[in-house]
């Protein structure tokens, strides 16, 4: 006999969703569902569920940037899920745009919810509910899902809201406030969005930061091959520690907050960085998307075209993080986002 429990299933399948789903997850439970996770390990997902405290269990993993081996990935890790799903049998499913969830929601006749933030992500199957951020055109989402609910600012402003700054984090790393700290976050080369003029830009980026005194780079690799790739080619700049990759998962956006400019191959960093004032500078040369035109429009995101580009553009400076606090007053990212969701969940049609 089905019990009257109200289950929801999240699953993250990338690392900046455990940030991201982490208030979510909470302010559903007082709200009364019941909440199954589980999570893809790739990426330093299941290193930052443990960080961030939060229980899931682990299914499936990456299967590299060949598009034949994603195919089979994915259909693996949705043949992995669904004896764990049927098991749970949850009545909504919520992510940031798992494929594998979709699939498994769409064979088992689960309602499901995505959450995007870039348009041009294809899914592979069509969700009931989508819930994106307002600078994304109302018109683009309808084609993307059955119903559509918009939320203020960015996503990035669900976790800000309740953001506090922990400034061990330089002693851990072996930092000193007088440097000019940078974060780093390479192009993310096995995405189907990649562009190869990226990692040209990113090159120059490092040849740069390399040469330019006082400058100390924290690099942030998105996964273990772009990392023994970077520390090869460039192993004068980490044994002189003028480099420096993190050995565990590191709180991505404490370590934004303590840095005084970040450069990104696009994603959620280049995001943290706009939603906490930090400078930013996006080396993404994929297909742009409109949360990132808005905040180039807006004035909070810095977009880098060309290898001559960056040495005119990026400034290497010092910032007063102590007088620059980001604004910690209510972001209503967050409770817009679990209206749409529970309002999903009971069946209730958004406004049109």
């Amino acid at each position: 006999m089905r019990s009257n429990v109200r289950r929801i299933w999240i699953d993250l399948d990338n690392s900046p969703h455990v940030p991201f789903f982490r208030p979510i997850i909470e302010e559903l439970r007082k709200r009364g569902y019941s909440v199954t996770v589980t999570a893809r390990d790739a990426f330093q997902v299941s290193e930052l569920t443990r960080l961030h405290q939060l229980q899931c269990r682990a299914v499936g993993r990456h299967f590299g940037k060949n598009r034949i081996m994603k195919v089979v990935g994915l259909l693996v890790r949705t043949a992995q899920l669904i004896p764990l799903i049927i098991k749970d049998r949850p009545d909504l499913a919520v992510s940031h745009g798992s494929r594998a969830q979709t699939m498994v929601a769409k064979i088992l006749g689960i309602r499901s919810v995505v959450i995007a933030d870039y348009e041009h992500v294809t899914h592979v199957t069509r969700p009931d509910w989508l819930i994106v951020p307002e600078a994304i055109p109302t018109e683009v989402a309808r084609r993307m899902a059955n119903f559509v609910v918009k939320y203020p600012g960015i996503k990035e402003d669900v976790y800000v809201a309740s953001f506090r700054p922990d400034g061990s984090l330089l002693d851990r790393l072996g930092l000193r406030e007088d440097e000019i700290i940078v974060t780093l976050r390479p192009p993310a080369t096995e995405a189907h969005y990649h562009n190869p003029e990226s990692e040209k830009l990113f090159c120059a980026v490092m040849d740069l930061l390399g040469t330019t005194d006082h400058v100390r780079t924290v690099l942030l690799p998105r996964n273990d091959r772009q990392k023994a790739e970077i520390a090869a080619r460039w192993s004068a700049l980490l044994s002189s520690r003028r480099m420096v990759i993190p050995e565990h998962a590191v709180d991505g956006l404490n370590l934004v907050y303590h840095s005084d400019l970040v450069i990104s191959g696009g994603g959620t960093m280049n995001r943290e960085a706009a939603a906490l004032g930090v400078p930013v500078y996006s080396i993404f040369r994929g297909k742009l998307g409109a949360v990132d035109r808005y905040l180039a429009q807006t004035g909070r995101l810095v977009l880098v075209e060309t290898v001559k580009a960056v040495g005119e553009t990026v400034s290497l400076n010092k910032r007063n993080r102590f007088h620059q606090q980001p604004a910690f007053a209510d972001r209503p990212a967050l409770r817009v986002i679990v209206d749409g969701i529970t309002g999903a969940f009971e069946g209730r049609q958004p406004a049109a």
